[in-house]
């Protein structure tokens, strides 16, 4: 990839890394072009996956900033909310958590169950009109999640959940300048971030990349608060329509490609 940073380049740079029709948003975080968001690819009908996650997190963290939560408060696990996880969860029907808790393990370890009881303590509605009214209107919360088939029972649910992905990469922005409710936690999750076999394995030394992942049978997602290691730092959300593996060359192909443009623009 050149190093100009334009829709055109950014679906060559998808093409080419092998993720053809993939949907890119890049939004530079600091500097001059602060804010500056530019985007490649379809952003409608787009399965957020587990990215949902990160603003499910964000309305918890909004819930305490208006004193209706406490990270410490604790929150039962009904069985009801179990399902499927890819990665050792420590939540089982009857253990007793903490808000704080769930909200790391939803987006650290991507932890279904620890969403799903969220959905519950949250509200589906309220946290989409909390995500809304923090410039976030095309995410909402429909349903919870399933690792496996057969699909968890869910009599709330009200379609499929929405995140978009210029939406994602604007929200990991609002993040890294902390004009979100909890950035300060959101991040340490995001920073410590279990499932790291995507855009991660194309980073540079000295390149810091706070970020979650989102895969389904059909798509397979990335994005975060990428710092390079000359200080520039950009919030960027990748959504692709393809069965990824947990360690997949594409996507580290991809940000190798956009790390000169990301490096150069705006400088």
């Amino acid at each position: 990839m050149s190093s100009a940073l334009d829709p055109a380049a950014l679906a060559r740079a998808a093409a080419a890394a092998g993720l053809p029709g993939a949907a890119i948003a890049v939004c530079r975080v600091d500097g001059a072009g602060a804010g500056t968001l530019v985007t490649a690819g379809p952003r409608e009908d787009w399965p957020a996956a587990s990215m949902i996650k990160v603003p499910l997190a964000v309305a918890a963290a909004a819930a305490v900033e208006r004193g209706e939560l406490t990270y410490e408060q604790p929150v039962r696990v009904e069985a009801a909310n179990l399902t499927h996880n890819d990665a050792p969860s420590p939540l089982a029907a009857g253990v007793t958590s903490t808000l704080g808790e769930l909200l790391f393990l939803a987006v650290a370890r991507s932890d279904n169950v620890a969403t799903n009881v969220l959905f519950d303590v949250l509200g589906r509605e309220r946290a989409g009109a909390d995500l809304a009214a923090l410039g976030f209107p095309g995410t909402g919360f429909r349903r919870k999640l399933s690792g496996a088939e057969p699909l968890i029972t869910d009599p709330g649910a009200t379609g499929r959940n929405s995140h978009p992905p210029d939406e994602a990469a604007r929200l990991f922005a609002a993040l890294a300048d902390g004009t979100v409710p909890g950035a300060p936690r959101v991040r340490a999750a995001l920073a410590a971030q279990y499932w790291n076999g995507k855009l991660s394995l194309g980073l540079a030394p000295g390149d810091r990349f706070e970020h979650k992942t989102g895969d389904t049978d059909s798509v397979s997602h990335d994005g975060g608060i990428l710092t390079l290691a000359g200080g520039a730092a950009w919030a960027l959300a990748v959504y692709t329509r393809v069965v990824s593996p947990d360690v997949d060359p594409r996507f580290a192909a991809l940000m190798r490609s956009l790390r000169p443009a990301l490096a150069n623009a705006l400088a």
